[in-house]
């Protein structure tokens, strides 16, 4: 190919008319570095979710394992006793609301900064098949309450291998 082809192959952009190419990219990268510069402006109050959550509402994390007799769930209240949070059961789910209170010591006041978060949580989970409703127990312990799920018998039998015959 001819060096005068390879000019030819480029796009020309005259003086002050942009290329089609930069038409295109150049309205993007505005509305990118615009909404960038929108979310600078959160303070970053939970990680993952900065911009999504209102002033003041929590989202305490659950993480739920199995056992042959129980379901357990975790869930994340640090700062928080067995008097801040409320447990209920409705119909098949488990309502957990409470409230972390902003407290401080004298010696605290005067802070230029902080991290920590306060306010109202409330969690909806559903409870999963063969629950047994009636024995939920809960515990706080160490900024995490511990909720066991017994399951019903049916549910906690064992798995039976049937076997298939041929025809």
């Amino acid at each position: 190919m001819s060096r005068t082809n390879q000019v030819m192959d480029r796009p020309v952009a005259r003086r002050g008319v942009p290329s089609f190419t930069e038409s295109l990219v150049e309205p993007l990268a505005r509305l990118r570095s615009e909404v960038d510069r929108m979310f600078d402006d959160f303070p970053p109050r939970l990680p993952a979710m900065r911009f999504v959550l209102p002033k003041g509402m929590l989202v305490p994390a659950v993480e739920m394992t199995e056992t042959k007799k129980t379901y357990k769930l975790n869930v994340e209240v640090p700062g928080m006793d067995a008097t801040d949070i409320e447990m209920h059961v409705q119909e098949d789910a488990i309502l957990i609301s409470g409230e972390k209170k902003e407290y401080r010591d004298e010696d605290e006041k005067g802070y230029s900064y902080s991290e920590r978060s306060y306010g109202v949580f409330e969690r909806r989970i559903e409870l999963p098949p063969g629950a047994d409703a009636k024995g939920i127990k809960a515990k706080v312990r160490n900024g995490v309450l511990h909720i066991t799920v017994p399951k019903k018998p049916e549910a906690a039998s064992e798995r039976k291998r049937i076997e298939i015959e041929s025809a």
